[in-house]
């Protein structure tokens, strides 16, 4: 380790050599590790390749699952739900039994391991309603059936909020030709204050493009003034959970 001398001081990265203050003053060290030619072509590094590979798809196929989404992930407010989905998808990945390692693939990995993710790990689905919704999965659509409810009694409501909908979202990934679909249902701007009468939300799967699919339903909280939505703490208290998944 070296350390600077002199009435001139640097902070940063001077080619090789990485400059930076300690309480000990200032120390320079050269960059190490291995370079990037060795790792891609040396024999002892062949573990090392694998993982990389597998990483690259994993990353990839994280960001489509993520961007088809969009739509619902824009209203929660989640910092971490991005790590979160790329830990999943790399349990998808490994669980791939067909290709060997360094070879496998989300897209041939166990799509159920995506099922019951919550996307929003400080406010669930089933803290937020609590209701007996059920589910229906047949060849043509996905439904989501909710009965009738008062929201002050079945529903935590956060401050603030005037209104809520809930939304049942579906989308189709193609893994190979980076193609996403998307299919949304959304309830009325429900009041908190009244009543709600039962609500059916259908997703047609016909429109749902690709070999994977995924189906979300989720409940947005929206404070109405002179005609205006804002959203309640950036969307802190929006629930979002995948429900159900399919493989075409």
């Amino acid at each position: 380790m070296a350390k600077q001398a002199g009435v001139i001081t640097l902070n940063g990265k001077v080619g090789r050599l990485s400059f930076y203050k300690t309480k000990d003053g200032y120390l320079a060290r050269e960059k190490g590790g291995v370079s990037k030619s060795r790792i891609m072509n040396d024999a002892r590094f062949a573990r090392t390749r694998e993982n990389l590979k597998e990483f690259a798809d994993n990353a990839s196929s994280a960001k489509l699952f993520r961007d088809a989404l969009r739509p619902v992930i824009a209203k929660i407010g989640d910092s971490r739900l991005a790590l979160r989905i790329t830990q999943v998808m790399m349990k998808v990945l490994k669980s791939d039994l067909v290709n060997n390692r360094g070879e496998r693939m989300v897209r041939a990995g166990d799509w159920n391991l995506l099922k019951d993710l919550e996307l929003n790990a400080a406010s669930s689905l089933g803290s937020t309603l609590f209701l007996e919704i059920t589910y229906a999965d047949s060849p043509t659509s996905w439904d989501a059936s909710i009965p009738a409810f008062i929201p002050q009694d079945f529903v935590a409501v956060p401050k603030g909020a005037t209104h809520l909908r809930i939304i049942a979202t579906g989308i189709g990934l193609d893994f190979e030709t980076t193609g996403r679909t998307v299919q949304t249902m959304s309830s009325d701007l429900l009041p908190v204050i009244d009543p709600i009468l039962p609500i059916s939300l259908s997703v047609a799967k016909a429109p749902l493009s690709g070999t994977h699919r995924a189906f979300a339903l989720s409940v947005e909280f929206v404070q109405m003034v002179n005609g205006s939505e804002y959203s309640i703490n950036n969307g802190a208290h929006n629930a979002a959970k995948i429900i159900g998944v399919e493989q075409v």
